[in-house]
């Protein structure tokens, strides 16, 4: 009796602890449940919830043990029966919630949060059942003893927690915002009328300008998304601001134009410094080494912030609202900085849906900055339509709205092909351990190279060589091809194919086919005036020997002017080419060659053979590209000397017999 009586007593004392805590688990609990959001209060209530529940869980194990061993020897089996089952479904509870403390509600987690639900209601039910049984089953005397007691710790708890909860959320609303939500450089240059950024199209949701700190921080991102932050430090679009050729540009607007024209590009290429009113004079635009927007680049904000597209015709036109604020946002302290993380991992269904608004799933956020137009406010001339892969994809057979009589059979998106899914470990990884590529491969080879960056060069060529484009040769055939001298009927001679081959002398005519069979826009995109795409065509006999030649390098690696290009050439009011990419001086192109999706164009060749050649013939054609062409790229990357990579796209080859043209008798 002796040692059941210490039994109690220390489980009695156990219990007072898990009557304090289970209220306040439960209350806060179904409070974050029932009335979900991002309010201040209901993230204390947050962080209650969690911390509570580790106490309750550590205060329940010894309960739990004095109380078995206590009730070990009492028959009364549907009591235990209920009392096994709550503690089954208690450890469930434990279990699951232990795991989203820990590893956060991932995505492909996403069960685990369901059995910590399902279970934290079943340990109500069941709680309720086992205490009903006790009531009806167990003497008087042991179900009265310590009720009353009991009922007044779990009222101080619900209360405990309300003023906790309260309080905490009273003394938080007299913390400073770290947030200065005003132009950086005073007074600002209102160049452009009273838009404060024009002439680029951005806005943002205040109509006013935001704290640099409000639209960087991908480092920050990258502490709970590490390998997402890898893939996109590696991105072109993490260097749109620290690209030496952008540089370069940037510097020439602000010389020519004045560092408010700036606003023009930045926000592209480094919303960072526009939308925090850094480009006025006196400021520093995104090109500057050291500075936050020359850093960050086109971060995570800078699409993840986007709330709405305003139009597509492009130059930066997003309305962008910065995310809504977390507990401890961009504090300096370490504890603080966990504590923003850990309840962000523990309750992200806010941030999830702040981070993912709906124009991240669309085409039309691409549109917003890779379609550029040019306005008379700025080129002094009139309005001017730029590079536009939005409209191009609309008219292709992948956007589901085109005309075309070959469609795919699929709607495929900009981030179809842009960000492919792929497997790794991230928080929003999917039920099959897959997200969204942060590499974002296009055709810019010229970053990776001259950073050495030989992996992110390579994953841009395999993706630039993976069978989008297609060359083909038409083999050259011949209605007067004749096998042997044996006379036959013209009928049975026409309804067979005839072969193919050449005759020494013979004028040749070779029809190269180039599809687009798989870019989603026109071919080549982006910078069409910078980039150069072409068609290398040779003719070469048995021993190598040359027999005609089309898009070949010279030895200063020039492309033989009388190639097949595409490419445009934009040229200023003198009628001269606007080579350094001052699009400011722009008024129209005087080429521009492309080939749109779905389509094929077809190139001809015309050369003779020579009577000295030796057969068979190979016929090779390639399409190749290069992202700058020499002129450009040797005064934006001030080398004269540059030899800039370039990627053989697609090619297609034919081995065609040499004849001797018959002596006719």
């Amino acid at each position: 009796m002796k040692k059941v009586s210490k039994l109690s007593g220390i489980e009695k004392n156990w219990l007072s602890y898990v009557v304090f805590l289970f209220p306040m688990v439960a209350f806060s609990g179904m409070v974050t449940y029932y009335f979900p959001g991002e309010a201040i209060w209901r993230q204390w209530t947050y962080l209650l919830h969690a911390f509570s529940g580790v106490f309750l869980g550590t205060a329940s194990l010894p309960y739990l043990i004095y109380h078995f061993r206590r009730t070990l020897g009492i028959r009364r089996p549907w009591v235990s029966l209920s009392g096994i089952a709550l503690v089954l479904v208690i450890l469930c509870q434990t279990a699951s919630g232990l795991h989203i403390m820990i590893a956060g509600q991932e995505e492909s987690f996403r069960w685990v949060l369901k059995i910590h639900v399902i279970s934290a209601h079943l340990v109500l039910a069941l709680l309720a059942v086992h205490l009903i049984l006790h009531r009806i089953l167990v003497a008087t005397s042991n179900r009265i003893e310590g009720k009353s007691r009991n009922f007044q710790l779990s009222g101080i708890a619900i209360l405990v927690s309300v003023l906790t909860v309260g309080g905490a959320t009273a003394i938080y609303s007299f913390v400073p915002s770290p947030y200065r939500d005003e132009a950086k450089i005073k007074p600002y240059q209102w160049v452009y009328g009273q838009h404060p950024f024009r002439p680029s199209q951005t806005e943002t949701i205040s109509g006013s300008f935001i704290d640099a700190r409000r639209i960087a921080g991908s480092d920050q991102c990258g502490t709970c998304h590490p390998q997402i932050a890898e893939q996109w430090k590696a991105s072109i679009h993490s260097q749109a601001a620290s690209d030496r050729a952008y540089v370069k540009n940037i510097n020439l607007l602000a010389q020519k134009k004045g560092m408010a024209a700036t606003r023009y590009c930045e926000g592209c290429h480094a919303p960072v410094a526009l939308l925090s009113g850094q480009l006025t004079e006196g400021g520093f635009h995104g090109g500057k080494a050291n500075t936050l927007a020359n850093q960050e680049g086109v971060g995570c904000m800078s699409c993840h912030g986007v709330d709405q597209v305003r139009h597509v015709k492009g130059v930066g036109s997003f309305l962008f609202a910065p995310k809504k604020e977390v507990l401890f946002a961009d504090q300096e302290i370490s504890i603080l900085k966990k504590i923003h993380n850990f309840l962000i991992k523990i309750q992200p269904e806010a941030h999830r849906r702040d981070m993912a608004r709906p124009p991240l799933s669309s085409s039309q956020l691409c549109a917003t900055c890779h379609a550029q137009f040019m306005d008379k406010e700025l080129n002094k001339w009139g309005w001017i339509k730029m590079q536009d892969e939005y409209t191009a994809w609309l008219n292709s057979p992948f956007s589901g709205q085109s005309e075309q009589n070959f469609a795919h059979q699929s709607i495929l998106r900009c981030q179809d092909c842009h960000m492919p899914l792929v497997s790794g470990d991230d928080p929003s990884a999917d039920h099959n351990g897959q997200f969204r590529s942060h590499f974002f491969p296009g055709a810019n080879t010229v970053i990776p190279w001259l950073n050495g960056d030989h992996e992110h060069l390579k994953r841009t060529q395999e993706f630039l060589q993976s069978g989008k484009l297609r060359v083909s040769i038409e083999t050259p055939r011949r209605i007067d091809a004749t096998r042997s001298r044996s006379i036959s009927q013209d009928t049975v001679r026409f309804e067979a194919e005839p072969p193919a081959y050449f005759n020494l002398g013979d004028k040749v005519k070779i029809n190269v086919s180039l599809s687009n069979i798989g870019v989603g826009h026109d071919f080549p995109g982006g910078t069409l005036d910078l980039n150069e795409a072409w068609l290398w065509f040779r003719v070469a006999d048995a021993e190598n020997h040359i027999i005609f030649e089309s898009g070949g390098l010279s030895a200063g690696n020039e492309i033989d002017p009388s190639a097949h290009f595409y490419r445009s050439i934009p040229i200023d009011r003198q009628r001269m080419p606007v080579w350094q990419h001052d699009l400011f001086n722009m008024v129209g192109e005087s080429f521009r060659n492309v080939i749109t999706a779905g389509e094929t164009d077809i190139v001809k060749y015309e050369f003779s053979i020579p009577y000295w050649a030796n057969g068979p013939f190979t016929i090779s054609a390639v399409l190749r590209y290069r992202k700058f062409n020499n002129r450009y790229a040797r005064w934006a990357l001030d080398d004269e000397s540059l030899l800039l990579p370039i990627t053989d796209l697609a090619r297609d080859a034919l081995v065609i017999p040499l004849r001797m043209k018959p002596v006719l008798e």
